[in-house]
């Protein structure tokens, strides 16, 4: 975590030590999961062939058997204690299919349905691992992983085109005068594609202020590290903004002193946080593309109350296993393909 994500590890040093050892679990089987797709799917034969070993992981994983990778051993321990529904790690995996079929994305409904997979899945596990069960609590959890990977498409829509990638909806660069085609065989900056980016920052930001508004449900002790991730991923949209929007030239990287001052601001606020936040109704129904998230994640079977004593052993059992494996070398630094949550 501290080599492949700067800003989660610098959020999960504000968890509580009930929930870290858990997160990183979670964190570690991510991106481990990820960088399969990305990095290494030669190693299986191919994308076809790292999909169907994720899959087989995820089934040994369920069924009390994992394999003999760290991560995998660690959230076994994680997904039955905190009774995580294979349906979100499999809308995990869907998300990673999806990039295999270089999906093409429309419209922002489109771009929802992506995001909601590859990040407003952990969200929603995040919030489960929290002890935070509501539909509201997991609704928001589930927006604010959509907000940060949006925040990832704006910030990296330069590297994603010189892999052929591109996720900024297509629609919006037709009203902007782009063709999406065109643009992307020769990617350039300028005033039009600033005008998209900004559009796509605005609506996260959008996203950033529902999912402040379910803060509250958080356990108190879990606040100060969620409003930190929140703060520090939005400001990532604020030094793009400060570059003018050009993402294609340019890398926005949040100064090491900026997160700091960003997370004494999230523990302040998370103190001083409302129990209750007025939205009207309708702002409160969640995304569509989520709802099949929020869902799985409140069934009866994911919704028991676990105790929380205990969990340090989970961090023991990653803690050690790391110790005699070392998968150091699986966090390859934050040169991911994709604009993934995973490298943020």
């Amino acid at each position: 975590m501290r080599g492949g994500s700067k800003t989660f590890f610098a959020a999960s040093k504000v968890l509580p030590d009930r929930v870290r050892g858990p997160a990183t679990a979670l964190y570690a089987f991510c991106r481990l999961a990820d960088d399969t797709i990305d990095v290494h799917s030669a190693d299986h034969g191919g994308p076809a062939g790292a999909m169907a070993h994720l899959h087989q992981r995820l089934d040994r994983l369920y069924a009390g058997r994992p394999m003999p990778v760290d991560a995998d051993r660690a959230l076994a321990v994680v997904v039955k204690r905190f009774h995580i529904p294979r349906a979100l790690l499999l809308a995990l995996l869907d998300g990673f299919q999806w990039d295999m079929d270089e999906r093409r994305y429309q419209t922002l409904a489109d771009l929802h349905g992506y995001a909601a997979r590859v990040a407003g899945t952990v969200g929603a596990m995040m919030a489960l691992i929290m002890g935070a069960r509501s539909p509201q609590a997991l609704a928001r959890a589930c927006e604010l992983g959509v907000a940060m990977q949006l925040t990832n498409i704006a910030r990296d829509v330069g590297e994603d085109a010189r892999l052929g990638r591109l996720y900024l909806p297509r629609e919006w660069m037709r009203d902007a005068g782009l063709d999406p085609d065109a643009w992307l065989c020769e990617p350039s900056f300028s005033p039009a594609l600033g005008s998209v980016v900004a559009r796509l920052l605005r609506h996260a930001d959008e996203l950033y202020h529902r999912a402040e508004l379910g803060l509250a449900e958080l356990p108190r002790d879990c606040r100060a590290a969620i409003q930190a991730a929140r703060l520090v991923y939005a400001e990532i949209g604020r030094e793009v903004e400060r570059r003018g929007c050009d993402s294609v030239t340019h890398r926005a990287v949040v100064p090491a002193r900026r997160k700091l001052a960003l997370l004494a601001r999230a523990s302040l606020a998370a103190v001083k946080l409302p129990r209750h936040a007025k939205l009207d109704d309708g702002e409160l129904l969640p995304l569509p593309a989520i709802a099949y998230l929020v869902d799985a994640a409140a069934a009866p079977h994911a919704a028991e109350n676990s105790p929380p004593g205990g969990v340090a052993r989970v961090l023991n059992l990653f803690e050690r296993q790391q110790q005699r494996h070392r998968v150091a070398h699986a966090f390859p630094g934050s040169g991911q393909p994709r604009p993934s949550v995973f490298s943020g």
